[in-house]
């Protein structure tokens, strides 16, 4: 698992991460903290958490969209410069005592915003950082840098606050933006070359949520993420309640519960690679969530604190194991020019779930208390595990690597990279008896064609000859059906490959492509290029 930390570039934004990270969990107990002295009502206390996670859901999928269309390294060292900014405003108001309920929530908000931004294009920049085999590890040690933080920065956070104040947590926090500033800044990154222009952020947000769409094992991977974390918010949510009215501790006792839950995910961490080899995705976090169950239960039911820590360690062994294999599922099978919106969405799928669990089991709280609201989410998520009947998560598997560039397409018309739509159409002669065969393989080729940008898909057989089939797809421009050939991965590929197999060996496969609205398909503007693009698209 420590494989990655022998490249220099991995290793030295590992190490800056593990300080950011620690700050921005030093700030998280000085602003739940602070809330508690502010107010009394449990649901405004837990809507600190959802602050801090509710932007990844607002501004995620844009996020991943910028880090697939531009540098991720310049991304994401504009996004940490917006946090520091933002932290160093939070202090200064909170040294003045200006700071009430509304701008505190308001203030980690746009932190969170930044930390939206970033996550993304750092996560994504991985791959580059070491080779495609060691990525698994690489996600991992990068869980294990948040959790290292997560097991000493809460307590460091408490001792901090106790000491000097929750403005002196966001002090801290912008000093310790400050290492990943440098890491980022003398990363001399060498960007792939693109193969063809970006897209619109518009239309990249469209492309990205349309890939996870129409791809089931990424569907069922998001939703998973969503609902584990909608239903295992409860505990940590809640924990300065648990800390304040439950233990009847103070900033120091809130401190040593987020550090046992961080130790547990950094020993579930220290274990995964054990646990990998031993069980398949479905059972390892069938296993986790029962674990996130239990210790949550316990801590339901406990009112000292050695128990509550030996709770806390076991939620957090089993959240560790769970989310960091949800993760790998999504960072592997995403190929490289969708990576950043596909992270996002399992990011903005967690926080989204991590807020709106937060804000229910606050209100739960509120109306009920603490010990019943936690009884509740113990409840639900020793009941997730059965929603793996009907949603299992895939085996492991590599399938992102992009295959090799298709040839350009034969072309005489003079096409500008607007000239649209465009109808692809492929005529197959099958033999009769193996039609079966031939369908069933199709409907895995037209969720292909869907998730790298066609539309409209449709298959039709030719009712006076049994052996013609017509398959049929468009792309809204010349420029999206060259995009959408050159984003197939070599799985995907050998896929659509295994088209000939059925095909009629007298006879090639047909293919036309059509210009509808041959004469209007572009919306002529002055500063419209009338570029030929019968040559070669690829630079």
């Amino acid at each position: 698992m420590m494989a990655p930390l022998g490249h220099a570039v991995f290793r030295w934004i590992w190490l800056a991460s593990l300080f950011s990270n620690l700050g921005s969990l030093i700030q998280g107990v000085g602003a739940a903290w602070i809330m508690t002295q502010l107010t009394s009502k449990a649901d405004l206390v837990a809507m600190v958490q959802t602050a801090q996670m509710g932007p990844t859901l607002l501004v995620g999928l844009a996020a991943g969209a910028v880090a697939d269309m531009y540098d991720r390294r310049k991304v994401a060292l504009t996004a940490i410069s917006f946090n520091l900014v933002g932290a160093v405003v939070l202090a200064a108001l909170s040294f003045a005592g200006l700071v009430t309920p509304p701008i505190l929530l308001t203030g980690v908000a746009l932190i969170g915003a930044g930390t939206a931004m970033m996550a993304p294009a750092w996560q994504a920049s991985v791959r580059e950082q070491v080779p495609i085999a060691l990525l698994p590890s690489a996600i991992t040690l990068n869980s294990v840098s948040f959790n290292i933080a997560r097991s000493f920065g809460p307590a460091l956070g408490g001792v901090i606050v106790a000491a000097a104040g929750g403005a002196a947590a966001f002090a801290v926090n912008a000093v310790f933006y400050t290492p990943m500033l440098l890491a980022l800044g003398l990363w001399k990154r060498t960007p792939e070359p693109a193969r063809l222009p970006p897209e619109g952020l518009g239309r990249a947000i469209v492309s990205g949520v349309r890939y996870v769409f129409h791809s089931p094992p990424m569907r069922i991977v998001l939703l998973r993420a969503l609902l584990l974390a909608m239903a295992g918010a409860g505990v940590s949510a809640l924990m300065p309640l648990i800390a304040r009215d439950v233990l009847r501790g103070g900033a120091a006792t809130f401190g040593l519960l987020l550090g046992a839950f961080g130790l547990g995910a950094v020993t579930g961490a220290i274990n995964i690679a054990r646990l990998h080899r031993r069980l398949a995705p479905e059972p390892l976090v069938r296993l986790s969530t029962l674990l996130v169950a239990s210790g949550t239960g316990v801590v339901a039911f406990s009112s000292v604190l050695p128990l509550s820590i030996a709770g806390l360690f076991v939620a957090g062994f089993g959240w560790m194991l769970s989310v960091n294999e949800l993760n790998i599922a999504i960072q592997t099978s995403a190929p490289r020019w969708v990576a950043g919106r596909a992270l996002a969405m399992f990011q903005a799928a967690v926080a989204g779930g991590v807020a709106l669990g937060a804000w229910t089991w606050g209100s739960v709280a509120q109306a009920y208390d603490v010990p019943t609201a936690l009884k509740a989410s113990a409840a639900i998520l020793a009941l997730l595990p059965l929603v793996g009947r009907w949603l299992r998560l895939a085996d492991r598997g590599h399938g992102s690597a992009e295959a090799q560039a298709s040839p350009v397409p034969e072309v005489v018309l003079k096409l500008t990279p607007r000239s649209g739509p465009i109808r692809i159409e492929l005529e197959y002669l099958v033999a009769p008896e193996r039609a079966r065969e031939f369908y069933g393989l199709l409907i895995r080729v037209g969720a292909i064609r869907l998730r790298t940008g066609g539309y409209g898909w449709s298959i039709a057989r030719d009712v006076a000859r049994a052996e013609r089939w017509i398959e049929s797809y468009s792309c809204p421009t010349w420029m999206d059906y060259l995009r959408q050939r050159s984003r197939l991965t070599e799985t995907e590929q050998a896929i659509t490959a295994q088209v000939a197999i059925y095909q009629d060996p007298e006879q090639p496969i047909k293919v036309h492509r059509w210009l509808e609205r041959p004469f209007g398909s572009v919306r002529w503007k002055e500063d419209t290029p009338d570029v030929d693009l019968s040559g070669p698209p690829f630079p």
